[in-house]
């Protein structure tokens, strides 16, 4: 049997927020993309027979570390404080690794909470929540 070798490029994944590429992505864990719904869940009845449900939330939350000097962070604070006044904060979403793999849409995403201020002797990152609407991730 032939082994596989494949390469994980972090310079090859990119975030597209409308019409906004990020940058200055944290060390370590930069973007964690999290489905919302129960999937598919199960109950067994007491006779053993097994029934599904397909919970159809197709919402995910998205979490986007950066570091603290990182000009993205404006960007989202804007679009934030932008949404709380007038409702139209919301971009479509785009996280694609460019060497395969991953590709993670939607047509609607708003940030849904702004980083905590931490401040000290050294940077610290900021982690951003983004939730979204109808999602697709393929892989």
């Amino acid at each position: 049997m032939e082994g596989r070798t494949t390469t994980y490029d972090p310079k090859k994944v990119i975030c597209i927020l409308g019409n906004h590429t990020v940058t200055g992505f944290a060390d370590d864990s930069f973007i964690v993309i999290e489905a919302k719904g129960e999937g598919i869940t199960s109950k067994s009845g007491c006779d053993g027979e097994v029934a599904r449900a397909i919970d159809p939330n197709e919402q995910y939350t998205v979490k986007i570390s950066l570091l603290q000097g990182a000009t993205s962070n404006s960007w989202l604070q804007k679009m934030h404080n932008k949404d709380r006044k007038t409702g139209e904060g919301t971009f479509p979403i785009l996280i694609k690794d460019l060497r395969g793999g991953l590709v993670f849409s939607a047509d609607a995403a708003w940030v849904q909470k702004t980083t905590s201020r931490t401040f000290g002797k050294d940077t610290n990152n900021k982690e951003w929540t983004i939730e979204t609407g109808p999602a697709t991730m393929d892989e």
